[in-house]
């Protein structure tokens, strides 16, 4: 057989190979995606009454299932809330944790349509190390809170509420292929196969371009 018959055989093998790879990857992506849907439904439900259980502990005003959050109340013992300030959109609900003793979330200023209360107490009560609050903010407009023992040293905190915050302070995290239900090992084989099926025709190209190598001989010469 003539290295021109040969590979142009290959290229066909290779090919099909590539396409079969391609369609494999795909039936296996599918496949996951199916079987993780199926197989992860106590995972869902169990993962959904721990966001429950969360959303109705310290205190909680919010939940209302958009955008979150977080605020770190007295970060390692510092009398700060961290970041202390967001800019967020209507629908965010922002999570404050406690970080430290001794420390609350009082609102000393709010649109006149708002009606975020602070944690529960006010100015009597605060609240110590583990402790979690949220609430979620609708009504657009500047929000600004304090700590009550510590308003003096400057734990204060202000968050914006704006249609055009874009994603709030701390932005959207970039998804990740497998909590899409993707196996990512998927797209490796893809790009391989891709990468495979075009220096299979690029080589393929050139020998057929340049001629065969003088050596090669065959039955019709």
């Amino acid at each position: 057989m003539k290295r021109r018959d040969f590979l142009m055989a290959a290229s066909g093998v290779a090919g099909g190979a590539g396409a079969g790879a391609s369609a494999a990857a795909a039936q296996e992506t599918t496949t996951t995606s199916s079987n993780g849907t199926t197989a992860s439904g106590d995972e869902t439900t169990t993962a959904a009454n721990e966001t429950a259980t969360t959303a109705s502990s310290g205190g909680a005003e919010g939940g209302g299932g958009g955008p979150t959050e977080e605020v770190t109340v007295g970060p390692g013992g510092s009398l700060a809330y961290e970041p202390d300030s967001l800019t967020i959109q209507p629908g965010t609900t922002v999570v404050w944790t406690w970080d430290s003793d001794n420390h609350n979330v009082v609102p000393s200023a709010q649109p006149d349509d708002a009606d975020w209360s602070g944690t529960e107490g006010g100015d009597s009560e605060t609240y110590n190390t583990g402790h979690e609050y949220e609430h979620t903010f609708e009504v657009e407009g500047d929000y600004e809170y304090y700590c009550t023992p510590h308003r003096q040293a400057g734990m204060t905190g202000t968050i914006t509420v704006s249609a055009d915050a874009g994603g709030g302070g701390g932005g959207t995290a970039e998804q990740d292929p497998e909590h899409m239900g993707v196996p990512f090992q998927a797209h490796f084989v893809g790009l391989a196969t891709i990468l495979m099926i075009v220096v299979s025709v690029v080589y393929t190209f050139f020998v057929l371009k340049y001629g065969e190598s003088p050596h090669t001989s065959g039955s019709n010469r």
